[in-house]
């Protein structure tokens, strides 16, 4: 039988631990696979990737963007994921999580400070929600970038995931990485 202060000290840990672990945290893991980048004007733009093995369980995403025009009032932003059981491509299916089809500064605005600044600007030289409309000219680099999901969904069935994230105007560019999430195991299973 557990003495009464080892007994309170367990239920003050659990009481103290499992908020933490059960509300308002994403409950998958994901493993980057591949990447796939078009541009059709590299001279234009250009995106390098590259996915990295960076510890025993880890992998990221490693990446160099080069832009060399502005992205003014013609350039469109949009980005729609698909998720398959098998990672076979004739089995994606279309996902309801998208960023429909909007202005650069419609997409500064609504989406890039809460997804994409704040998981990759520890991991990268992009500018801060003041400074990225309109889109400073210049060379990004992406190192070793792990998302930690912020602004996605807390929840997500195992399975691969594809993204299609375009930018079109002036130039289109096309960023497609193929993820393997897992659901995320704790303490207690």
């Amino acid at each position: 039988m557990l003495k009464p202060s080892l007994l309170s000290l367990s239920m003050v840990w659990m009481l103290l631990w499992l908020p933490d672990y059960s509300a308002g945290k994403r409950n998958w893991d994901y493993e980057p696979l591949s990447t796939k980048c078009e541009s059709s004007n590299e001279d234009m733009v250009k995106l390098e990737t590259k996915v990295e093995r960076v510890g025993r369980d880890e992998y990221a995403i490693s990446a160099t963007l080069v832009v060399n025009f502005d992205m003014d009032e013609t350039t469109m932003v949009e980005s729609y994921g698909y998720r398959s059981s098998s990672g076979n491509e004739e089995d994606y299916k279309l996902l309801p999580w998208s960023i429909p089809k909007q202005t650069f500064e419609e997409f500064v605005e609504e989406y890039y400070e809460k997804v994409i600044f704040k998981n990759l600007h520890q991991c990268s030289n992009i500018p801060e929600k003041k400074d990225a409309y309109p889109w400073p000219k210049g060379t990004y680099t992406f190192d070793k970038c792990i998302v930690a999901g912020e602004g996605m969904p807390e929840i997500a069935p195992e399975g691969y995931y594809k993204i299609l994230f375009q930018v079109t105007g002036q130039c289109d560019l096309t960023f497609n990485p193929i993820v393997k999430v897992t659901t995320k195991t704790d303490l207690i299973g």
